[in-house]
């Protein structure tokens, strides 16, 4: 037999036509759009044949009988047995103007061509959307009951099939697909669509939560779903059948017609995420009167929320129409056309694992995403304040192996001319480094250096507030030392607010712009002897906080860092920090590149989250605990102005140390 097929490059189409070749004898004519005929050779590899039996005819689904030329169309006369098509948009997010053009546009012009080549029969593969948003069951013999079909998808592609109806001069058959999902063997899929969109909730849900946590789902309406497999197998049967088909409409549809949240639940149970043994009816939302769902979307911040949701989650915004799709469907000339082939949808429970494992190794859209620090600076600038030795040289180091204009800045000329040689020592002679020599505890140099950025780099497209001092002294320590605690607030706080805020306006007006406080774990715990140093931190994060609010929607971002203990020059003088764990300056530039490439708020360990809750929740259990510390470990010598005499501990401390030791931050 000889057959022509429209959309054969898709993802039901080319396997479609891999089917129709495997008959004895056939032959396939394919559209092929102007400019794709390098696709060709890769559908001939698939389907395992040559030119001689699968043969592309250059045309446009836009055009009039497609654009087929007369010398094309004329060897095709008389001599083409069945025309199947398959070519459409199958996107609830594209435009109408698109999906006007193709499903409607171009199936008029499918029939035309159809009819002038003298086909012998027309299969038009349509789908459930033809039926809208019908209530109730929607039978293979209704058409023009069809309700509900505003949205472009649902209006063009019941268009399509009335024109295959009441157009179509050739006898016709009409198959109404169900949502097509990947192979139920394979797991196979082309692209994200239909149950797809909500697997990045469940893996998300799974990331967060235990998979014995009981979650709660939407109950909602029915949703039906069917394996390409059944879908090409059924079609490829029932088109090929002797007689009894022409002008008649088969469902392809899996006869169980499961509710949405039966769908997340199956699912989440494929993906071992929590099982969705709640169920909140979404029909429930009906009740909100839509005078009240109107004014909340005419809200700009219910708005921005709702798009920040839907866009973290991959969501298309129509999806939500489905949750209460009211529609099921009877398949009974389905029925009585399979009888006795063997060809039955299988169960979505037994084959919801190869999708789900399918699309997490091949679809997931995280998969797509440059997570490398490469992708994230290549070709920006960064500023790394304090980059002279410790934690910023390491963070420096890295931002010029990644290709990033690297701009390090620090009080000591020679220290900063080492760092520089030791930064392209790492990345090489011709990494684009830059060093500044300046104190940004002073407000006129501060100035002048932010003013040289901008006029020297166009300012920064990257900022890591790194620059801080530290003092381990206890307040009673401290009564005649005032000026502890105006230092470390000019360095650490008001240091950091004078480049921030001089480069922010550049940021704004780029309309881009991350800024990295680096701030303490002390924050979190509210540690003793360190009350200068925590104070001016807990400024920079109360300040952050607030500039991230007031920036939101501004394209500036900010991470707060709340650093552990790290092995630099700031803690060396504090000798019993030599038997406690800590970080190495590599391993903290790490926590810094992770800030820039995924731009969360806040970055803290597990110690740092674990002290922030337990003052939350049980703040005198918290100060005895950081109390008795305190009392273990007194003030190094150093703090009580006696450099040369070596710390002592009590046993307790030393017990303490060693027993920190095994803890990983």
């Amino acid at each position: 037999m000889e057959y022509f097929v429209t959309g054969a490059t898709g993802f039901i189409g080319k396997r479609l036509v891999k089917t129709l070749l495997a008959r004895r004898g056939a032959r396939v004519h394919f559209l092929v759009r102007p400019g794709s005929e390098g696709k060709v050779a890769d559908l001939l590899q698939y389907w395992g044949v040559s030119k001689a039996r699968a043969l592309p005819v250059s045309g446009d689904l836009t055009a009039k009988k497609l654009g087929v030329t007369p010398e094309a169309m004329k060897a095709l006369k008389g001599q083409i047995d069945a025309v199947y098509h398959l070519a459409a948009v199958y996107d609830l997010s594209a435009d109408a103007e698109s999906q006007i053009q193709v499903n409607v546009d171009g199936t008029r012009n499918v029939v035309e061509f159809a009819k002038a080549i003298d086909a012998g029969h027309f299969h038009h593969v349509s789908s459930i959307a033809a039926a809208g948003l019908y209530e109730g069951v929607f039978r293979e013999d209704m058409f023009e009951e069809a309700e509900g079909l505003d949205h472009p998808y649902f209006m063009t592609k019941h268009e399509s099939e009335k024109i295959v109806r009441k157009e179509c001069k050739l006898p016709w058959t009409v198959y109404r697909p169900a949502a097509v999902v990947g192979d139920s063997q394979t797991g196979e899929m082309d692209k994200i669509d239909g149950p797809y969109y909500f697997f990045k909730l469940i893996q998300r849900m799974r990331q967060i939560l235990p998979p014995w946590f009981p979650s709660v789902g939407l109950e909602g309406g029915r949703i039906n779903i069917v394996p390409v497999d059944f879908v090409v197998a059924a079609l490829d049967h029932i088109s090929h059948a002797k007689n009894g088909i022409a002008g008649k409409c088969f469902h392809l549809v899996d006869p169980m017609g499961y509710r949405v949240g039966d769908v997340l639940d199956i699912f989440s149970r494929a993906a071992h995420a929590p099982k969705m043994n709640l169920f909140v009816n979404a029909a429930l939302l009906g009740f909100i009167p839509k005078s009240v769902k109107k004014g909340l979307m005419a809200l700009a911040p219910v708005r921005r929320v709702r798009s920040a949701v839907m866009k973290d989650l991959n969501l298309p915004d129509d999806v939500l129409q489905m949750v209460n799709y009211p529609t099921r469907f009877d398949r009974r000339e389905t029925d009585a056309a399979l009888k006795g082939s063997g060809i039955e949808c299988p169960n979505l429970r037994d084959y919801a694992w190869r999708l789900w494992d399918y699309w997490e190794r091949h679809l997931d859209p995280d998969l797509f995403i440059d997570r490398s620090l490469k992708g994230t600076v290549g070709g920006k600038v960064v500023l790394v304040t304090g980059g002279s030795s410790g934690i910023g040289l390491a963070a420096a180091v890295k931002f010029a192996e990644a290709g990033a204009v690297t701009i390090i800045c620090a009080r000591g000329e020679d220290k900063l001319a080492d760092a520089v040689k030791e930064i392209r020592a790492a990345a090489g002679k011709d990494a684009r480094v830059f060093s500044y020599s300046v104190d940004i505890a002073d407000e006129a140099g501060c100035a002048a250096f932010v003013q040289t950025l901008e006029a020297e780099h166009g300012g920064v497209d990257f900022l890591i507030n790194n620059a801080g001092r530290s003092i381990r002294r206890a307040i009673e320590s401290s009564y005649d030392r005032f000026h502890d605690f105006q230092r470390t607030m000019d360095l650490n706080y008001f240091g950091c607010l004078r480049v921030t805020m001089g480069l922010l306006p550049g940021m704004v007006k780029k309309h881009k712009g991350h800024v990295v406080n680096i701030s303490s774990i002390g924050v979190l715990t509210n540690a003793p002897r360190f009350s200068a140093y925590v104070a001016s931190k807990a400024a920079l994060d109360a300040w952050t906080r607030c500039a991230s609010s007031e920036f939101a929607d501004q394209g500036v971002t900010f991470t707060t860092i709340n650093m552990p203990l790290v092995r630099t020059p700031m803690i060396a003088p504090t000798k019993i920090y030599q038997n406690v764990p800590t970080l190495a300056p590599e391993e903290a530039a790490d926590m810094i590149a992770q800030a820039c490439i995924a731009k969360p708020v806040r970055i803290a360990t597990r110690l740092g989250i674990s002290g922030e809750v337990l003052h939350a929740l049980a703040p005198r259990v918290a100060q005895i605990v950081m109390n008795t510390t305190f009392r273990m470990f007194p003030d190094s010598s150093a703090a009580k102005g006696d450099k040369s005499a070596k710390p002592q501990l009590s046993p307790e401390a030393i017990a303490m140390q060693q027993m920190m030791q095994g803890i990983h931050f």
